[in-house]
């Protein structure tokens, strides 16, 4: 009896390490190239232990492209990207854009994933249920359309236009994230609250909200990261160097005669680490908030 449980636990044990191999491999891959010189990287694409390890592309990224090595080895040297000298712009703008959209996400996501469960309205489930076909068309689709928007409202080239129109596009996943989530929690608790005089906003304020933290975190962390590395929106709606963010600096690397591929894979060290940290933090709310939505919903 415990034999096929104990194959089934190790045939699962295996296909879980070959996916983390699957989803570790890119990352070391660019750690690897990204301590590694331009000249180096081309010489030998398979050496697995760079023979020779620089901390020149970190210094280029943090310095703007100030910071130089007296030598030859790296075309870095005598090319530099001008949107590279916006680099700390460009995080601060991604870092207000990606905190906005998550505050208004989870603002009105509550409220209305909370109205969707609770008041069981049907024009509430019909607008939920089109909302999500709706983002069954790809994005690119909606592109031009949403640059013509952008351009008769003068929110071209601001973060204003980025945070509303990412808000726009994430909010039902984060509806869908959360009425699970409020549907697991028992109505006895609100309808107590009621009873001793609290309104449904203050009971919604008082008693779901303190007991949804970590479904909020959940949804608040997911809304970040996705957030933080979206690139087309940013990509269509903003042209000036002031209001870049980190992915479009990154896609900015792509030049018409060089690649700096060194370059890019620090940078894309670095644009990781605030999600990488902000995961690491909140592990177990984030956990713990997906695990109850999907087992209780």
């Amino acid at each position: 009896m415990n034999g096929p449980g104990r194959l089934q636990r190790q045939l699962l044990n295996i296909a879980n390490l070959l996916v983390i191999a699957m989803i570790l491999f890119p990352v070391a891959a660019v750690v690897q190239g990204s301590l590694m010189t331009e000249k180096v990287l081309h010489s030998d694409i398979h050496a697995v232990i760079p023979p020779e390890v620089t901390m020149e592309n970190f210094l280029l990224v943090l310095t703007q492209g100030e910071h130089r090595e007296e030598t030859q080895t790296s075309i870095t040297s005598t090319y530099m990207p001008d949107n590279l000298r916006a680099f700390y712009r460009a995080f601060g703008n991604s870092l207000v854009i990606a905190l906005s959209v998550t505050l208004i996400t989870l603002t009105l996501g509550a409220l209305s994933a909370y109205t969707i469960v609770r008041l069981r309205l049907r024009w509430t489930l019909w607008l939920l249920q089109l909302n999500l076909v709706a983002r069954f068309v790809p994005i690119i689709v909606l592109m031009i359309p949403l640059f013509v928007v952008g351009r008769s409202t003068g929110m071209l080239n601001s973060l204003t236009g980025v945070i509303l129109a990412e808000a726009g596009f994430l909010l039902p996943y984060s509806i869908l994230i959360l009425a699970p989530y409020f549907q697991s929690l028992p109505s006895e608790l609100e309808d107590a609250a009621r009873v001793d005089g609290c309104t449904r906003f203050g009971a919604f304020v008082r008693i779901i909200l303190p007991l949804s933290a970590p479904g909020l975190t959940a949804c608040g962390v997911i809304m970040f990261i996705v957030s933080w590395h979206e690139l087309l929106i940013p990509l269509v709606l903003n042209s000036d160097l002031d209001y870049m963010t980190l992915p479009m600096v990154l896609s900015s690397l792509v030049g018409d005669t060089n690649i700096l591929f060194n370059v890019m894979m620090a940078l894309a060290l670095l644009s990781l680490l605030p999600t990488v940290v902000l995961v690491l933090l909140l592990q177990r709310y984030v956990v713990h908030g997906l695990a109850a939505g999907a087992v209780k919903g």
